[in-house]
């Protein structure tokens, strides 16, 4: 079978264990905190989500590529580790002395203080995890990334039942510490299972000493594609600050705020963007893929691979767009046990289509070292988004959130599929 395609397989299988046992997870989570819970605990994922980004500087993206041109492995996956893991350190001083500040004046809420300090403990974990799982992408073997999620999802689904109703009985601010750090556990997990399945490596001095012409050509690739990351993490992180401010400035409750915050981040979003499962797993198998194959000049085969991707995408989205359009009221009831947040799904459906095929979009500009166009597109999208969000919360309330997601969706994947079409026509 066909390499490319027995990788893709392996991703969407995975993908789709992964995805029920990360929803599960969400339902027993939000069931057990409720929306209003939820809600404060989707406050800081925003800004978890921007430290992360930061944290591993797009070395992930950049292994994967170099490790699959057949690059000293050894000293990239050392340079990867050091760089990251030194950013680690900076980002949980940064926490120590402004989560405060942020929990009590950016987000109006000292619940989520405990949580905020929470991210700067779990980084170091995510960031030796994921640069690890990059090696394994790189060499297609796909069988360690997906058995070592299964594993982080299980542990963590394992954490939450047994021990989050201790939590929330000492308070929604431990609740959402427990969380938090539960990311810990499983990405040690991973960890685990990823060195354990690792080549023998010899590591000598030589191996271990910083070089500097690695350094370059991952940062060379790292920079522009952690920018497009860091450009959409700051436009989340700006997004419940927006929204708490303006909607508050109107006169709208902080618990009314919280809660439709986190019916929109608990219910609505997950149910909507189910399908991008399969559409994060074509874009893992691709990139070694496409970036192989466009070394090689093989131009060709890779235009083939990205229409094969985006078809299939489609293929999957477009059933599921027809029932989140039609009949969401039935998905939501089944699987969230709620009508909360039906509005919002009949909107945003029919533009999440288009979300479901930009990730290999934008994973085919990566892979031909075209990630600066993918950060501009990324750039222009949450300037518009995060205008559009704070001019239209003085009069559209939650919807603002709504329908600025919707623009930015359309913008980018119209943006970077026109610049693959491009690239590729100059290409050849």
């Amino acid at each position: 079978m066909n390499k490319f395609i027995k990788s893709t397989i392996i991703l969407i299988i995975g993908g789709f264990i992964t995805k029920i046992l990360g929803m599960i997870i969400k339902i027993v989570i939000t069931r057990m905190i409720k929306s209003t819970g939820y809600g404060l605990y989707a406050l800081i994922l925003p800004t978890m989500m921007l430290l992360i980004s930061i944290s591993q500087l797009g070395l992930p993206t950049a292994l994967n590529v170099l490790i699959a041109k057949n690059k000293d492995t050894k000293k990239l996956i050392t340079a990867s580790l050091i760089i990251s893991l030194s950013i680690d350190i900076i980002i949980a001083i940064f926490l120590l002395l402004s989560s405060k500040y942020i929990s009590t004046t950016l987000l109006k809420e000292p619940k989520v203080y405990l949580g905020l300090l929470g991210i700067g403990l779990i980084l170091p974990f995510i960031s030796i995890s994921n640069i690890l799982r990059s090696y394994y992408f790189a060499k297609e073997r796909m069988l360690p990334h997906v058995f070592t999620n299964v594993l982080e999802d299980v542990v963590k689904l394992i954490l939450i039942i047994l021990f989050l109703p201790y939590f929330i009985s000492k308070g929604i601010t431990y609740a959402i510490f427990f969380i938090v750090i539960t990311n810990i556990f499983s990405e040690l997990t991973s960890i685990i299972g990823f060195i354990i399945l690792l080549p023998k490596f010899t590591y000598t001095k030589k191996d271990i000493k910083p070089n500097r012409s690695i350094i370059k050509s991952l940062l060379g690739i790292a920079l522009p594609t952690t920018g497009s990351r860091i450009v959409g993490s700051i436009g989340y992180f700006l997004e419940p600050i927006i929204i708490t401010t303006v909607l508050y400035k109107v006169g709208l409750t902080n618990n009314y705020i919280v809660t439709e915050y986190g019916v929109i981040n608990g219910y609505v979003l997950p149910l909507i963007l189910l399908p991008s499962f399969f559409t994060m797993a074509l874009s893992q198998a691709l990139i070694p893929n496409v970036s192989k194959n466009y070394s090689n000049k093989k131009y060709n085969l890779v235009e083939r691979k990205i229409k094969q991707a985006i078809i299939a995408s489609l293929i999957i989205g477009i059933p599921c767009t027809i029932i989140f359009t039609f009949i969401p009221e039935v998905p939501l009831k089944f699987i969230y046990n709620t009508s909360e947040g039906i509005n919002y799904i009949k909107f945003l459906a029919p533009i999440c289509l288009l979300h479901y095929i930009q990730a290999p979009i934008a994973s085919s500009l990566q892979a031909m070292n075209q990630a600066k166009i993918s950060f501009k597109g990324t750039v222009y999208g949450t300037i518009i988004r995060t205008i559009l969000l704070f001019i239209l919360s003085f009069k559209l309330g939650m919807w603002a959130l709504v329908i600025s997601t919707s623009i930015n969706i359309l913008f980018v994947t119209v943006y970077d599929y026109i610049n693959v079409k491009k690239v590729l026509k100059k290409a050849t």
